[in-house]
């Protein structure tokens, strides 16, 4: 057997071995750190230091998966620590969508503006100062 079997036979009956709340929290702790992942990502395409809304809906699933598992455990310090950090996500989600509504406000009205300005693409006969209209 080479090691790197052994290395998986051996994690495979160590994951095999854990109660189904053990998985649920390593579950939850997995969300929330590939909201890091997500976010280290985002930021090296744009150059620029961002935060994807993708971002905090991890944020939400991983805290609510973790609130579960803390709740199991009736860890205090977990409970309330991932209970305040639901709050701080829901919030900038509700701010996410609020910005998002004002952006296509503002493409409306813009549109709007210019609508009245542009020509049309078709001219009516009388409009024509051709002789055979």
């Amino acid at each position: 057997m080479t090691d790197l079997s052994r290395l998986l036979a051996d994690l495979g009956s160590v994951l095999w071995g854990m109660s189904l709340w053990v998985k649920i929290g390593f579950l939850g702790q997995a969300a929330f750190t590939a909201r890091f992942l997500v976010q280290w990502v985002a930021s090296e395409k744009k150059k620029d230091s961002v935060v994807p809304v993708a971002f905090w809906w991890l944020s939400i699933v991983g805290g609510v998966i973790l609130l579960s598992y803390a709740i199991h455990r009736r860890d205090p310090v977990i409970i309330v620590g991932q209970a305040m950090g639901l709050l701080v996500y829901a919030r900038n989600l509700m701010l996410v969508e609020r910005a998002r509504r004002r952006a296509v406000k503002r493409v409306k009205r813009s549109e709007s503006e210019t609508a009245g300005t542009s020509r049309p693409h078709r001219v009516d006969a009388a409009e024509r100062k051709v002789p055979w209209a």
